[in-house]
């Protein structure tokens, strides 16, 4: 399960935190498995949770942080509906503020979930199967309880009506249905995996009662009936919508709650682009701003609240990937079917140059498809990396059980001619000669285009055309709007492209949707290059089913190294800060989660004001 946009993913594994009373389970696992069991508290992708039940609040959550005042952010484009569950039309920003799940997200752990409207759980050691036992104290906000029959109606409607990557996994659940006291059982068919539990256990929880007569895949601007922490106070359809925080919040003394949502109301107030958005935020008229342009971040924050002291602007270090950005090779046409060609391309792609002139020094660049965290494969394989490598020596390059791959360096002339020089070579190698400054093979030129789906993409392309130039290689660089794009990339139809993989801290069953044999011929999977490689395959696929912690990060690992040196694209750049400029009356906690900056974490100082 991923997030592409974004998205962004997320998928769990099952381990106990703490266990409560030993207890006789009035309706069974399985005839073959034990009847006595522990309600659970906390569930872990892999090993123990960080936190138990004697725990008050998270780590990086001020539980002092005051309440109250009112931030304004900015969204852009519009809105046109209040359910974001649906794939009818576009919906609000903020929503995640209004619906609780069955279990609750933190961001200082890779992958564990707490108790927010399941108080507990149990599940066996396979994982096959998994119980919710529901908090009684859950309601929605007309005070109705939230009960089995909310839970199960919620699981019907997105199984079959919701967003897509929800449909998907909740079609591994062969039943659903209510057991013991207010609890709520989900069995897995044949496919299911280590992570099936806890993607249900993200499970939103709807009010049945609500929903009952109206149509839910559709666009809708009735306010639900709803159980988050905030509710919708007001809107101006595509313009404007505003969050009040709940003062009767059942939940907000639980643990992944302490500390959070404590600004009383939280707007979000719609631009038609971002150089609009950002003139509003030197303005004043927004309260916060995340900046995504590092030309922005590096030569336009010179406006006079800024020098005042009245707006900070701050670059907050994580430790999650980063996109995987790079100028990718569609393998699936010559010439780039041959290695040597890619790698000859790769050798003149001037990193350095483009990172001083282009993006004001500020990136680094990137060695990993998962740069930035500690899934990116270093120096020699470790003896576990090695034991998953070494059935598929014959299969890979040599160099993966070598050092972790480097890209050429290219910070000197002397550097870049012998680039250069390399590449020549490569492309003679591979048949490739000069005749009229042209290269040439077969009569045909070496000639490709770069399909760009964002015009400030184009300095890059061009820049790297100049370099490409200089060997004789043609290339047309093509810009497309945002339908024209995806329309070509679901159909894998083109040579090179500037794009990006994005995985989490906890990678699962996407690996196998971005890398394997069977999405590379599939319509609008992401195996962009057309990636088909038995080790591959089979190392992505056993991503998903890894039993501790330590064998996750050596799989992936691993297969970070055979996706590197296969150089299936020309890796980019990524910066490992979030870039936020805010008044100064919005404060956040001195403690950073692995994942980055939690805004449900800041406040706003009553008395700065």
């Amino acid at each position: 399960m991923f997030r592409f946009y974004i998205v962004i993913t997320a998928l769990f594994i099952a381990s106990s935190a703490w266990a409560q009373d030993v207890m006789k389970d009035t309706s069974p696992l399985s005839n073959d498995k034990v009847n006595i069991v522990h309600k659970k508290f906390g569930i872990a992708m892999h090993g123990t949770p960080k936190y138990d039940e004697n725990d008050t609040h998270i780590d990086y959550a001020n539980p002092e942080a005051p309440k109250g005042g009112h931030i304004t952010h900015a969204a852009i484009g519009t809105f046109d509906t209040l359910n974001p569950y649906s794939i009818r039309g576009k919906a609000a920003q903020g929503l995640n503020l209004v619906y609780d799940r069955l279990m609750a997200r933190v961001w200082d752990e890779p992958f564990t979930m707490y108790p927010l409207i399941a108080q507990s759980y149990e599940m066996p050691e396979d994982r096959s199967e998994i119980t919710f036992h529901l908090n009684p104290k859950a309601r929605f906000h007309d005070g109705t309880r939230i009960t089995a029959d909310d839970v199960l109606f919620s699981f019907q409607t997105l199984k079959t009506e919701g967003r897509p990557n929800m449909r998907s996994v909740y079609r591994l659940v062969a039943t659903a249905e209510k057991t013991g006291n207010n609890g709520v059982r989900f069995v897995f068919k044949d496919g299911y995996d280590e992570e099936t539990a806890l993607i249900i256990a993200m499970m939103p929880v709807l009010s049945k009662d609500w929903w009952a007569g109206r149509t839910f895949d559709a666009t809708t601007l009735d306010i639900p009936n709803l159980n988050g922490p905030y509710t919708v106070e007001s809107f101006d359809t595509g313009r404007s919508i505003t969050y009040k925080r709940v003062e009767d919040y059942w939940a907000k003394d639980l643990l992944p709650n302490v500390g959070h949502y404590n600004f009383d109301r939280v707007t979000y107030d719609y631009y038609r682009d971002d150089t609009i958005a950002f003139e509003a935020f030197k303005a004043g008229e927004t309260d916060i701003r995340r900046e995504t342009d590092i030309a922005k971040w590096a030569g336009a924050y010179d406006f006079p609240a800024l020098g005042s002291g009245e707006v900070i602007k701050e670059a907050i270090p994580h430790q999650r990937p980063e996109k995987a950005k790079g100028l990718i090779f569609n393998t699936r046409r010559a010439p780039f079917n041959d290695p040597k060609i890619r790698e000859a391309l790769s050798l003149l792609f001037d990193f350095d140059w483009a990172n001083k002139n282009l993006f004001y020094g500020e990136y680094k660049r990137i060695k990993s498809f998962y740069p930035n965290s500690e899934l990116a494969a270093t120096g020699h394989p470790n003896d576990l990396e090695l034991s998953i490598l070494e059935p598929y020596r014959e299969e890979i390059p040599a160099a993966v059980f070598g050092p972790a791959f480097e890209p050429a360096n290219a910070s000197s002339q002397q550097e870049l001619r012998t680039n250069m020089r390399r590449a020549s070579a490569l492309l003679k190698e591979s048949g490739w000669s000069v005749i009229d400054g042209k290269q040439m093979k077969d009569g045909q030129p070496l000639a490709f285009e770069i399909l760009l789906s964002a015009p400030e993409d184009e300095k890059l392309a061009l820049h790297f055309k100049r370099s490409l130039d200089k060997l004789g290689i043609n290339v047309n660089i093509r810009v497309l709007d945002a339908a024209a794009y995806r329309g070509r990339m679901n159909n894998y139809d083109f040579d090179m492209t500037l794009y990006y993989w994005l995985s989490s801290l906890s990678p699962g069953t996407e690996q196998i949707l971005y890398y394997g044999c069977q999405a590379a011929n599939e319509p609008a999977r992401w195996n962009f290059p057309g990636i088909c490689n038995p080790a591959i395959d089979a190392i992505a696929a056993a991503v998903a089913q890894t039993k501790s912690r330590e064998s996750l990060v050596a799989h992936i690992r691993a297969l970070d190294r055979i996706l590197m040196w296969e150089r299936y694209m020309i890796p980019l750049y990524y910066s490992g800060s979030d870039y936020f400029s805010y008044k100064n009356n919005v404060k956040h906690p001195e403690n950073t989660p692995i994942y980055g900056a939690v805004l449900e974490t800041w406040w706003m100082d009553q008395e700065g004001e």
